[in-house]
């Protein structure tokens, strides 16, 4: 469903991003993870479509991101880090605004409504306004908003960052749930989450591809058991490596 071959982002002389490849298959979870400046939220912004890359193509569902930028968006909901509320508007109106980007309108955008905020669990806070919801809330909201018009691949960047144990149970059961006609690539800072949830893993490093693979994949790989001992191993060897590169004389 999405076929990312030689993605590469400059900031000037900065290689953010450099020859990133891979392919998500429909119906799979992919945990995307990364230590902080791997250039994970440059590689999610170029595959939504809010970033332009320096070279490389993104194909989802078949349509070329660059070519062809409608008929690929509208394959994809996103839910960034910090969802999308308004806090001026109600929870209703967050969900027509969201229908509205889509050119859902009607009785098809009552439907949809209807139907993310059942699967939601936001029908008795419809009317409330953006700024007086919960995090967890807010949160569900987001996610309704990815869902509206049911797009075939989810985008999902740390969906239970700052939730409750009990709301992030429930998140993970909703991706779960949601695997069965949906393909999402996920990114989070939670290990154990990704390992939970994900059939695979995408590891970035420096800007790089330093793994991808089942879990099982990578625990032969690298000869380690838990996902936390695979990623400082994979991410450690990435700066030792560099590190031993410029002491060299």
């Amino acid at each position: 469903m999405i076929e990312v071959s030689g993605l590469t982002k400059y900031y000037g002389d900065h290689a953010a991003l450099e020859d990133l490849e891979f392919i998500l298959k429909e119906g799979t979870v992919t945990g995307f993870l990364g230590p902080n400046g791997a250039g994970k939220s440059t590689a999610l912004n170029m595959i939504t479509g809010y970033l332009s890359p320096t070279s490389g193509s993104i194909r989802i569902g078949g349509h070329d991101l660059n070519e062809e930028p409608e008929e690929a968006k509208r394959l994809i909901g996103y839910l960034p880090e910090v969802p999308p509320v308004y806090p001026e508007l109600t929870v209703r109106e967050n969900l027509e605004f969201a229908a509205g980007l889509r050119k859902i309108s009607g009785k098809e955008m009552k439907e949809e409504i209807l139907r993310v905020s059942k699967e939601l669990g936001l029908s008795e806070v419809e009317e409330r306004l953006g700024r007086n919801l919960s995090k967890g809330f807010r949160q569900r909201v987001g996610f309704a908003m990815a869902l509206i018009g049911d797009p075939k691949i989810l985008v999902l960047d740390e969906p239970t960052a700052g939730l409750d144990p009990k709301q992030v149970i429930e998140i993970r059961d909703l991706i779960r749930k949601l695997k069965k006609d949906h393909t999402i690539l996920l990114s989070s800072h939670i290990l154990s989450e990704i390992a939970e949830v994900c059939d695979e893993i995408l590891i970035l490093s420096e800007g790089m591809k330093a793994a991808w693979g089942s879990l099982e994949e990578l625990r032969e790989k690298t000869g380690r058991e838990s996902l936390e001992e695979i990623f400082l191993k994979l991410t450690a060897e990435e700066e030792h490596s560099e590190e031993a590169g410029e002491e060299e004389p």
